[in-house]
Protein backbone atom coordinates (compact mmCIF):
# COMPACT_ATOMS: atom_id res chain seq x y z
CA UNK A 1 0.00 0.00 0.00
CA UNK A 2 1.08 3.56 -0.73
CA UNK A 3 0.00 6.21 1.92
CA UNK A 4 0.45 9.57 1.86
CA UNK A 5 1.07 11.23 5.56
CA UNK A 6 0.66 14.78 6.69
CA UNK A 7 3.11 15.23 9.56
CA UNK A 8 2.81 17.96 12.17
CA UNK A 9 4.88 17.81 14.67
CA UNK A 10 3.49 21.14 16.35
CA UNK A 11 4.85 22.58 19.55
CA UNK A 12 6.99 21.54 22.36
CA UNK A 13 7.53 17.60 22.03
CA UNK A 14 5.64 17.18 19.28
CA UNK A 15 8.30 16.84 16.74
CA UNK A 16 10.48 14.75 19.52
CA UNK A 17 7.55 11.80 19.67
CA UNK A 18 6.70 12.44 16.05
CA UNK A 19 10.18 11.64 14.77
CA UNK A 20 9.92 8.30 16.75
CA UNK A 21 6.67 7.60 15.11
CA UNK A 22 8.03 7.83 11.58
CA UNK A 23 10.97 5.58 12.30
CA UNK A 24 8.08 3.14 13.36
CA UNK A 25 6.43 3.70 9.98
CA UNK A 26 9.67 3.08 8.37
CA UNK A 27 10.43 -0.12 9.93
CA UNK A 28 6.27 -1.24 9.17
CA UNK A 29 6.73 0.13 5.73
CA UNK A 30 10.32 -2.19 5.28
CA UNK A 31 8.76 -5.33 6.79
CA UNK A 32 5.68 -5.61 4.78
CA UNK A 33 6.73 -3.68 1.46
CA UNK A 34 4.78 -0.19 1.85
CA UNK A 35 5.48 3.03 0.92
CA UNK A 36 4.69 5.57 3.61
CA UNK A 37 5.94 9.32 1.92
CA UNK A 38 5.47 12.28 3.64
CA UNK A 39 4.90 16.40 3.86
CA UNK A 40 5.76 18.10 7.13
CA UNK A 41 3.80 21.29 7.91
CA UNK A 42 3.67 23.74 10.65
CA UNK A 43 0.44 24.43 13.97
CA UNK A 44 -0.09 26.07 16.35
CA UNK A 45 2.70 28.49 18.12
CA UNK A 46 5.47 27.30 15.89
CA UNK A 47 3.49 28.55 12.74
CA UNK A 48 2.37 31.85 14.29
CA UNK A 49 6.08 32.49 14.76
CA UNK A 50 6.76 31.57 11.47
CA UNK A 51 3.61 32.93 9.68
CA UNK A 52 1.45 34.58 11.65
CA UNK A 53 -1.40 31.85 11.46
CA UNK A 54 -1.75 28.94 14.01
CA UNK A 55 -3.16 27.39 10.71
CA UNK A 56 -1.23 28.48 7.32
CA UNK A 57 -2.93 27.48 3.99
CA UNK A 58 0.36 25.72 2.84
CA UNK A 59 -0.64 23.39 5.42
CA UNK A 60 -4.08 23.18 5.49
CA UNK A 61 -3.85 22.31 1.74
CA UNK A 62 -0.77 19.62 2.79
CA UNK A 63 -3.34 18.46 5.09
CA UNK A 64 -6.23 18.28 2.69
CA UNK A 65 -4.44 16.47 0.15
CA UNK A 66 -2.73 13.54 2.60
CA UNK A 67 -4.04 10.18 2.71
CA UNK A 68 -3.64 10.67 6.37
CA UNK A 69 -2.03 13.16 8.86
CA UNK A 70 -0.13 12.49 12.16
CA UNK A 71 0.05 14.73 14.48
CA UNK A 72 2.52 15.97 17.46
CA UNK A 73 1.56 18.20 19.78
CA UNK A 74 0.21 22.35 20.36
CA UNK A 75 0.40 24.77 22.82
CA UNK A 76 3.15 27.18 24.14
CA UNK A 77 3.40 29.39 28.11
CA UNK A 78 3.41 32.39 26.77
CA UNK A 79 0.11 32.10 24.86
CA UNK A 80 -1.55 30.10 28.19
CA UNK A 81 -0.59 32.77 30.33
CA UNK A 82 -1.74 35.53 28.20
CA UNK A 83 -5.53 35.62 28.39
CA UNK A 84 -5.87 38.71 26.13
CA UNK A 85 -4.30 36.78 22.97
CA UNK A 86 -5.91 37.07 20.16
CA UNK A 87 -4.46 34.44 18.29
CA UNK A 88 -3.83 31.13 20.06
CA UNK A 89 -1.77 27.82 18.73
CA UNK A 90 -5.40 25.96 19.59
CA UNK A 91 -7.14 27.44 16.72
CA UNK A 92 -5.11 26.36 14.75
CA UNK A 93 -5.90 22.65 15.73
CA UNK A 94 -9.71 23.83 16.16
CA UNK A 95 -10.09 25.48 12.81
CA UNK A 96 -7.81 22.08 11.25
CA UNK A 97 -10.91 19.71 13.05
CA UNK A 98 -13.72 21.81 11.15
CA UNK A 99 -11.70 22.57 7.65
CA UNK A 100 -11.19 18.96 7.52
CA UNK A 101 -14.91 17.71 9.19
CA UNK A 102 -12.50 15.52 11.75
CA UNK A 103 -16.24 14.79 13.93
CA UNK A 104 -15.16 11.91 15.76
CA UNK A 105 -12.83 12.13 18.40
CA UNK A 106 -11.62 8.43 19.22
CA UNK A 107 -9.56 7.54 22.22
CA UNK A 108 -9.06 3.65 23.39
CA UNK A 109 -7.85 3.26 26.92
CA UNK A 110 -6.15 0.11 27.78
CA UNK A 111 -4.03 -1.10 31.09
CA UNK A 112 -0.86 -3.26 30.73
CA UNK A 113 -0.12 -5.19 33.95
CA UNK A 114 3.19 -4.48 34.52
CA UNK A 115 2.31 -0.77 34.38
CA UNK A 116 -0.78 -1.09 36.91
CA UNK A 117 1.13 -0.18 39.95
CA UNK A 118 1.70 3.64 38.43
CA UNK A 119 -2.27 3.78 38.71
CA UNK A 120 -3.10 6.17 41.36
CA UNK A 121 -6.19 3.65 41.39
CA UNK A 122 -6.29 0.17 43.12
CA UNK A 123 -4.87 -2.34 41.04
CA UNK A 124 -7.99 -4.45 41.48
CA UNK A 125 -9.93 -1.53 40.37
CA UNK A 126 -8.41 -0.76 37.62
CA UNK A 127 -7.12 -4.34 36.15
CA UNK A 128 -8.97 -5.00 32.98
CA UNK A 129 -9.91 -2.30 31.93
CA UNK A 130 -10.19 -1.59 28.31
CA UNK A 131 -13.18 0.87 26.94
CA UNK A 132 -12.82 3.17 23.82
CA UNK A 133 -14.31 7.11 23.94
CA UNK A 134 -16.13 8.19 21.01
CA UNK A 135 -16.35 11.80 21.12
CA UNK A 136 -18.29 14.73 19.18
CA UNK A 137 -15.64 17.23 17.90
CA UNK A 138 -17.17 19.81 15.89
CA UNK A 139 -20.28 21.07 17.19
CA UNK A 140 -21.28 21.75 20.94
CA UNK A 141 -20.20 24.45 23.13
CA UNK A 142 -16.75 24.37 21.85
CA UNK A 143 -18.31 25.91 18.49
CA UNK A 144 -21.40 27.62 19.20
CA UNK A 145 -21.66 31.65 18.78
CA UNK A 146 -19.86 33.05 21.96
CA UNK A 147 -20.43 36.47 23.05
CA UNK A 148 -19.14 38.88 25.18
CA UNK A 149 -20.86 42.33 26.32
CA UNK A 150 -19.54 45.80 25.62
CA UNK A 151 -18.77 46.04 29.70
CA UNK A 152 -17.21 43.01 29.53
CA UNK A 153 -18.94 41.84 32.54
CA UNK A 154 -21.00 39.23 30.92
CA UNK A 155 -20.40 36.21 28.58
CA UNK A 156 -22.14 33.71 27.31
CA UNK A 157 -21.41 30.38 24.58
CA UNK A 158 -23.78 28.59 22.41
CA UNK A 159 -24.32 25.02 22.76
CA UNK A 160 -25.98 23.83 19.52
CA UNK A 161 -26.20 20.47 18.34
CA UNK A 162 -28.12 19.05 14.59
CA UNK A 163 -29.50 15.59 14.56
CA UNK A 164 -26.85 14.60 11.69
CA UNK A 165 -24.23 15.76 14.13
CA UNK A 166 -25.08 13.02 16.46
CA UNK A 167 -26.19 11.04 13.66
CA UNK A 168 -22.87 10.27 12.16
CA UNK A 169 -20.98 9.30 15.34
CA UNK A 170 -23.70 7.42 16.66
CA UNK A 171 -23.13 4.93 13.70
CA UNK A 172 -19.55 4.67 14.36
CA UNK A 173 -19.77 3.71 17.95
CA UNK A 174 -22.71 1.48 18.00
CA UNK A 175 -20.54 -0.20 14.71
CA UNK A 176 -17.49 -0.05 17.41
CA UNK A 177 -19.28 -1.97 19.86
CA UNK A 178 -20.34 -4.57 17.66
CA UNK A 179 -16.85 -5.88 17.11
CA UNK A 180 -15.75 -5.60 21.21
CA UNK A 181 -18.11 -6.34 24.04
CA UNK A 182 -21.66 -4.89 22.75
CA UNK A 183 -22.27 -2.60 25.11
CA UNK A 184 -22.60 1.21 24.22
CA UNK A 185 -22.92 3.71 26.82
CA UNK A 186 -24.20 7.25 26.34
CA UNK A 187 -22.96 10.10 28.56
CA UNK A 188 -24.99 13.48 28.24
CA UNK A 189 -27.37 16.08 30.82
CA UNK A 190 -30.51 15.21 29.48
CA UNK A 191 -31.91 16.04 33.17
CA UNK A 192 -30.99 19.56 32.65
CA UNK A 193 -29.98 20.18 28.58
CA UNK A 194 -32.51 20.29 25.66
CA UNK A 195 -29.20 19.31 23.08
CA UNK A 196 -28.75 16.48 25.56
CA UNK A 197 -32.35 14.94 25.10
CA UNK A 198 -31.84 15.81 21.16
CA UNK A 199 -28.91 13.41 21.95
CA UNK A 200 -30.78 10.69 23.70
CA UNK A 201 -33.74 10.93 21.45
CA UNK A 202 -31.38 9.84 17.98
CA UNK A 203 -29.18 7.35 19.84
CA UNK A 204 -32.51 6.04 20.93
CA UNK A 205 -33.27 5.99 17.38
CA UNK A 206 -29.87 4.46 15.91
CA UNK A 207 -30.36 1.84 18.44
CA UNK A 208 -33.02 -0.27 16.69
CA UNK A 209 -30.41 -0.41 13.63
CA UNK A 210 -28.25 -2.65 16.22
CA UNK A 211 -30.61 -4.89 18.49
CA UNK A 212 -27.07 -7.29 19.38
CA UNK A 213 -25.69 -3.63 21.55
CA UNK A 214 -26.90 -3.39 24.61
CA UNK A 215 -27.39 0.49 25.73
CA UNK A 216 -27.24 2.46 28.95
CA UNK A 217 -27.30 6.33 29.85
CA UNK A 218 -25.41 7.71 32.17
CA UNK A 219 -25.42 11.62 33.18
CA UNK A 220 -21.43 13.49 33.06
CA UNK A 221 -21.69 13.82 36.71
CA UNK A 222 -21.95 10.09 37.29
CA UNK A 223 -19.86 8.82 34.34
CA UNK A 224 -17.31 10.77 35.72
CA UNK A 225 -17.56 9.02 39.30
CA UNK A 226 -17.99 5.60 37.36
CA UNK A 227 -15.02 6.05 35.52
CA UNK A 228 -12.96 5.86 39.17
CA UNK A 229 -15.29 3.81 40.84
CA UNK A 230 -15.29 1.19 38.11
CA UNK A 231 -14.16 1.69 34.71
CA UNK A 232 -14.12 -1.99 33.66
CA UNK A 233 -17.76 -1.72 33.15
CA UNK A 234 -17.34 0.48 30.38
CA UNK A 235 -16.58 -0.87 26.54
CA UNK A 236 -18.06 1.86 24.35
CA UNK A 237 -18.15 5.25 25.52
CA UNK A 238 -20.60 8.10 23.30
CA UNK A 239 -20.32 11.33 24.65
CA UNK A 240 -20.96 15.09 23.06
CA UNK A 241 -17.51 17.50 22.53
CA UNK A 242 -16.92 19.00 25.75
CA UNK A 243 -18.12 16.45 27.90
CA UNK A 244 -15.84 13.62 26.00
CA UNK A 245 -12.57 16.59 26.66
CA UNK A 246 -13.47 16.11 30.09
CA UNK A 247 -13.67 12.66 30.68
CA UNK A 248 -11.33 11.13 28.22
CA UNK A 249 -8.86 13.54 30.02
CA UNK A 250 -10.37 12.07 33.58
CA UNK A 251 -9.67 8.18 31.95
CA UNK A 252 -6.19 9.25 30.77
CA UNK A 253 -4.70 8.48 34.52
CA UNK A 254 -6.69 5.36 34.85
CA UNK A 255 -3.52 3.55 33.41
CA UNK A 256 -0.69 5.05 34.83
CA UNK A 257 0.57 7.38 32.27
CA UNK A 258 -0.85 9.79 29.62
CA UNK A 259 2.37 9.22 27.46
CA UNK A 260 0.35 5.86 26.77
CA UNK A 261 -2.64 6.99 25.05
CA UNK A 262 -3.18 7.86 21.79
CA UNK A 263 -6.21 9.34 19.39
CA UNK A 264 -7.80 8.94 15.94
CA UNK A 265 -9.82 12.06 14.70
CA UNK A 266 -12.15 10.82 11.86
CA UNK A 267 -13.73 12.16 8.94
CA UNK A 268 -15.41 11.84 5.72
CA UNK A 269 -12.70 12.10 3.63
CA UNK A 270 -9.50 12.11 5.96
CA UNK A 271 -8.03 11.03 9.30
CA UNK A 272 -5.66 12.60 11.79
CA UNK A 273 -4.22 10.50 14.53
CA UNK A 274 -2.42 12.15 17.76
CA UNK A 275 -1.16 11.17 21.41
CA UNK A 276 -3.38 13.43 23.73
CA UNK A 277 -0.63 14.14 25.92
CA UNK A 278 -0.03 17.62 24.64
CA UNK A 279 3.20 19.92 24.58
CA UNK A 280 5.19 19.38 27.64
CA UNK A 281 6.92 22.30 27.13
CA UNK A 282 9.26 21.52 29.75
CA UNK A 283 10.65 18.65 28.55
CA UNK A 284 10.70 19.88 24.33
CA UNK A 285 14.35 18.74 23.12
CA UNK A 286 15.41 17.07 26.02
CA UNK A 287 14.61 13.57 24.42
CA UNK A 288 12.61 12.51 27.59
CA UNK A 289 9.69 12.49 26.49
CA UNK A 290 7.49 9.17 26.24
CA UNK A 291 7.08 8.10 22.71
CA UNK A 292 4.82 5.48 22.84
CA UNK A 293 1.44 7.44 22.71
CA UNK A 294 2.71 8.98 19.01
CA UNK A 295 3.73 5.53 18.37
CA UNK A 296 0.22 3.84 18.96
CA UNK A 297 -1.29 6.54 17.48
CA UNK A 298 0.47 5.76 14.28
CA UNK A 299 -1.04 2.14 15.13
CA UNK A 300 -4.24 3.35 14.80
CA UNK A 301 -3.43 4.95 11.62
CA UNK A 302 -2.67 1.85 9.62
CA UNK A 303 -5.91 0.22 11.82
CA UNK A 304 -7.90 3.45 9.87
CA UNK A 305 -6.67 1.56 6.19
CA UNK A 306 -7.41 -2.34 7.19
CA UNK A 307 -3.48 -2.62 7.80
CA UNK A 308 -4.29 -4.71 11.46
CA UNK A 309 -0.97 -7.28 11.03
CA UNK A 310 0.93 -4.04 10.92
CA UNK A 311 -0.46 -2.01 13.99
CA UNK A 312 -0.45 -4.95 15.38
CA UNK A 313 3.10 -5.81 15.10
CA UNK A 314 3.58 -1.97 16.84
CA UNK A 315 1.46 -2.35 19.75
CA UNK A 316 3.36 -6.28 20.09
CA UNK A 317 6.51 -3.92 20.09
CA UNK A 318 5.16 -1.04 22.56
CA UNK A 319 3.78 -3.72 24.92
CA UNK A 320 7.20 -5.95 24.90
CA UNK A 321 9.29 -2.48 25.71
CA UNK A 322 6.84 -1.86 28.58
CA UNK A 323 7.42 -5.59 29.88
CA UNK A 324 11.08 -4.76 30.20
CA UNK A 325 11.07 -1.52 31.25
CA UNK A 326 12.19 0.22 28.51
CA UNK A 327 10.45 3.24 29.28
CA UNK A 328 11.22 6.78 29.41
CA UNK A 329 11.85 8.85 33.04
CA UNK A 330 7.99 9.01 33.22
CA UNK A 331 7.70 5.25 33.42
CA UNK A 332 10.22 4.10 34.53
CA UNK A 333 12.29 6.24 37.18
CA UNK A 334 15.21 4.45 38.45
CA UNK A 335 17.34 3.76 35.21
CA UNK A 336 15.00 5.19 32.11
CA UNK A 337 15.87 5.32 28.54
CA UNK A 338 15.58 8.88 26.13
CA UNK A 339 12.83 9.23 23.65
CA UNK A 340 15.08 8.00 20.85
CA UNK A 341 16.53 4.68 22.20
CA UNK A 342 12.80 3.80 23.03
CA UNK A 343 12.01 4.25 19.10
CA UNK A 344 15.16 2.11 18.28
CA UNK A 345 14.11 -0.93 20.45
CA UNK A 346 10.37 -0.45 18.95
CA UNK A 347 12.13 -0.47 15.16
CA UNK A 348 14.44 -3.20 16.32
CA UNK A 349 11.99 -5.35 17.25
CA UNK A 350 9.38 -5.07 14.57
CA UNK A 351 11.90 -5.44 12.19
CA UNK A 352 12.85 -8.72 14.01
CA UNK A 353 10.95 -9.91 16.59
CA UNK A 354 12.42 -13.33 17.32
CA UNK A 355 15.82 -11.94 17.42
CA UNK A 356 15.43 -8.81 19.26
CA UNK A 357 17.54 -8.67 22.34
CA UNK A 358 17.35 -6.60 25.53
CA UNK A 359 21.09 -4.80 26.18
CA UNK A 360 20.92 -1.14 27.78
CA UNK A 361 23.93 -0.15 26.56
CA UNK A 362 23.72 -1.06 22.86
CA UNK A 363 20.73 0.93 23.05
CA UNK A 364 21.74 3.65 25.26
CA UNK A 365 24.50 4.04 22.47
CA UNK A 366 22.10 3.58 19.41
CA UNK A 367 23.22 0.67 18.12
CA UNK A 368 21.13 -2.78 17.19
CA UNK A 369 19.55 -4.66 19.69
CA UNK A 370 19.53 -7.44 16.54
CA UNK A 371 21.78 -10.58 17.12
Amino acid sequence: MKLKIALLPGDGIGPDVIQQSTKILDAIAEKYNHVFEYKTALIGAIAIEETGSPLPNKTLDICSNADAILFGAIGDPKYDNNPSAKIRPEQGLLKLRKSLGLFANIRPLTTYDSLIHKSNLKKDVIKGTDFIIYRELTGGIYFGEKKLSADGNSASDNCSYTANEIDRIAHLAFKAASIRRKKLTLVDKANVLETSRLWRKRVLEIAKEYPAIKLEFLFVDNAAMQLILNPKQFDVILTENMFGDILSDEASVISGSIGLLASASIGKHTALFEPIHGSYPQAKGKNIANPLAAVLSAAMLLEHFDLYDEAEAIRNAVEKSIDLNISTPDLNTTNHFSTTSVGNFLKDFILDEENTFYNKNNIDLGQSTII
